[in-house]
């Protein structure tokens, strides 16, 4: 799948069943052209944030911030005036089912649109971690083809624990029947190959591997490998023979930060892969974080990407 084609399909299959995604950051000029190309495009129903004080929802979202934060202190006057922040307020839409999803940080840093989407969305059931994934288009290296891999989590958490790590695991396999609309199959990566080297970065994924196998016993998930097993079938059959994952990895979880954010800018450097992302995972709703450095084009792929992951999938 080429990236052209895979970005075509994500505007197609968002236009399918269109969703209302919001837009706090109204003023920025790549926001504003992106919400105009949507709306001709017809990939989703884009909505600028703008005066939350005359908005008459204001008073809704506020009490729901209220009733969230009651009991660690806040008060309903603290509650009404955080909200009028268009970033929470747009959150608290999206917790409230008034929108599909929110789309910001093209001024906003990644920790700003993290800390607003869990204090008014909060993560998905059975998941305490809020991580990302890049989407990589990589050219033909196993015979099928451009194909589209996961690469996770290459933005948030630089020393994912084994139960931060099953969750981001998780929350990518979910991710990936919405965004790309295949069968996951995930590889938790080592520089190890199923107990080939002792350590304790292989021991927490061994962890991590046994936690995803207890949530979710369909998925397809395997670990430690290392990336030439997880992705290359002659030598994942010699590596790690009888696994259902090795050689067919779809999605890459990458034992630390340094790792993930290291390996998806050598492959797009060096492979010439495309990039798409990161894109927020492990949310109740969906509220993706857009570099600061986005482009229109890449707002509008976030929006389609940010609509698709609003259709709730039923987990095997």
């Amino acid at each position: 799948m080429s990236a052209s084609s895979f970005l075509e399909s994500l505007a197609s299959r968002a236009a399918a069943v269109p969703q209302t995604i919001l837009f706090p950051e109204a003023d920025d000029p790549r926001i504003i052209d992106a919400v105009r190309r949507l709306e001709a495009m017809g990939t989703v129903h884009p909505v600028l944030v703008r005066d939350v004080a005359k908005d008459p929802r204001h008073e809704r979202v506020a009490a729901y911030l209220y009733e969230r934060r009651k009991s660690r202190g806040l008060t309903e006057s603290e509650a009404a005036r955080m909200s009028l922040d268009p970033l929470l307020f747009a959150d608290g839409l999206v917790a409230l089912g008034e929108a599909a999803g929110c789309v910001a940080g093209a001024v906003h840093t990644t920790a700003d649109v993290i800390r607003a989407a869990l204090l008014m969305i909060g993560t998905a059931p059975g998941v305490k971690t809020v991580s990302s994934a890049f989407y990589m288009v990589v050219r033909d290296f196993r015979g099928r083809g451009e194909e589209v891999l996961t690469f996770t989590d290459c933005a948030v958490l630089p020393e994912p624990s084994p139960e931060q790590l099953a969750d981001i695991a998780v929350a990518a396999s979910d991710d990936r029947r919405r965004i790309v609309g295949d069968e996951p199959r995930v590889a938790f990566l080592s520089f190890s190959t199923r107990g080939s080297a002792a350590s304790a970065s292989a021991d927490r994924i061994k962890e991590a591997l046994e936690r995803v196998r207890a949530l979710r016993p369909a998925l397809r998930v395997d670990g430690e490998l290392q990336a030439d097993a997880a992705l290359i079938e002659a030598i994942g059959e010699r590596k790690a023979p009888g696994s259902v994952v090795a050689g067919h990895a779809n999605i890459l979880v990458f034992p630390s930060l340094d790792a993930g954010n290291i390996g998806y800018k050598l492959v797009e450097r060096l492979a010439g892969a495309r990039a798409i992302g990161p894109i927020l995972q492990g949310l109740a709703r969906p509220a993706s974080d857009l570099s600061r450095g986005a482009s229109a084009d890449d707002i509008v792929h976030v929006a389609a990407i940010t609509a698709l992951q609003s259709i709730r999938a039923e987990a095997p």
